[in-house]
């Protein structure tokens, strides 16, 4: 199956859970920018840029979210955006319809099936769109159980603990690719079982906004020069509902695990060997003066010709939803065009986007994950018709 050639022209459809949350109202205010201001935001996605998939269509958001606020409220609130970026636009922002979760005491049969109405609402409020899910949730505990069925679902996984997967197994059973941003593990056997039969393209895990975008290049960088790395401390300062939830220990786990463990991966050889013990440490805390604007530090300790010393440090200003805002878009894009092209399950070419890609062997150097990319996105186009011509 291929796309047709205007299938670049449907708008798309962001069905966001936690659509008021920091990120997930900067991509609703993103998204509207697109018609009003295009120039704001189209600099900002590789989409539109050295993975050109052709021109961007309209962008729709709706979603859930427990925050009963307009989204220009919670845009206010998060105080990400600047008022003079997003109040022209206050009255349009809130008609977008958001739903109220499920109640988590729901058994979790019924939350797909409640969820699945949902979705059979959105889109007929937007008939035509390409619907994607987009899972911004907070971080939660990992399971420490893979269920292979639907029934072992069911009754191995509480939807109180582990909401994601009834979005996600939602979404799947509507013929909807998934985009897992968070540092949840939604790429189970029975999920990804169900994205194959149901001919549905997953993209995760854990979105790789910041400082481990810089510790990928940088590492990247590394090794391809022969540079033995020694140690890596790396710390994260966050002063958002993000960095609020991670301070719960069982909560931050997963995040901390893949910002770790990527960086032996990658260099093929476990950092702090010759000390028989790791020396890559990473840590993240909650400093609420930061807001959205997190901070991070690291300190690389790297050897060179006759084993001696040196040593690199790092300090990264961000802003964690205005680094993730035009991620998120780029990777509706991505998943709905390889939807079209008959692509499911996993993912591992969208790699550059995530500290964990699902799928069978991702790219893991810097390079191997542009180039990846770049093969990805001529794929695209030339399925869907857009030639060198057509672009210009």
């Amino acid at each position: 199956m291929q796309p047709s050639a205007c299938i670049a022209d449907d708008p798309l459809l962001l069905l966001v859970a936690g659509a008021k949350g920091a990120i997930g109202s900067t991509v609703a205010a993103a998204a509207h920018m697109l018609s009003e201001a295009p120039g704001e935001v189209l600099p900002s996605l590789t989409t539109c840029g050295d993975f050109d998939l052709g021109p961007c269509p309209d962008i729709r958001v709706s979603g859930w979210d427990p925050r009963s606020e307009p989204m220009s409220e919670a845009i206010k609130a998060h105080g990400v955006l600047p008022p003079e970026l997003w109040q022209s636009l206050s009255q349009v922002l809130d008609r977008i319809p958001i739903e109220r979760p499920p109640d988590r005491r729901m058994p979790f049969q019924e939350q797909v099936t409640h969820l699945m109405a949902d979705i059979r609402r959105m889109q007929e409020t937007h008939p035509g769109a390409r619907p994607v899910f987009v899972n911004l949730l907070p971080a939660g505990p990992q399971p420490d159980q893979f269920p292979e069925t639907p029934a072992q679902l069911y009754a191995q996984m509480d939807p109180g603990t582990f909401p994601d997967l009834a979005y996600a197994l939602a979404a799947i059973r509507s013929g909807i690719p998934v985009v897992n941003f968070t540092p949840n593990l939604l790429a189970l056997p029975v999920m990804v079982s169900e994205a194959l039969g149901q001919g549905v393209p997953m993209a995760g895990r854990d979105g790789k906004t910041g400082q481990t975008y810089f510790k990928v290049v940088l590492a990247s960088a590394f090794r391809a020069r022969g540079l033995a790395v020694d140690g890596w401390y790396s710390v994260n300062i966050l002063g958002n509902a993000d960095g609020a939830n991670l301070m719960d220990p069982e909560r931050a786990a997963g995040k901390v695990a893949n910002k770790t463990n990527l960086l032996d991966d990658l260099l093929g050889y476990r950092v702090g060997e010759r000390y028989n013990r790791s020396t890559h440490q990473v840590r993240i805390d909650y400093y609420p003066p930061r807001g959205d604007a997190k901070e991070a530090w690291d300190v690389i300790d790297f050897r060179g010709l006759f084993g001696l010393p040196m040593s690199l440090r790092l300090n990264l200003q961000g802003r964690d939803s205005i680094l993730a805002a035009p991620m998120v878009i780029d990777l509706a894009r991505w998943v709905t065009l390889l939807k079209a092209m008959g692509r499911s399950g996993p993912m591992p070419e969208l790699g550059l986007y995530f500290k964990v890609p699902v799928g069978e062997n991702p790219p893991v150097t810097f390079q191997e994950q542009v180039w990846a990319l770049e093969r990805l996105a001529r794929l695209c186009r030339e399925a869907g018709g857009v030639t060198e011509e057509k672009k210009r």
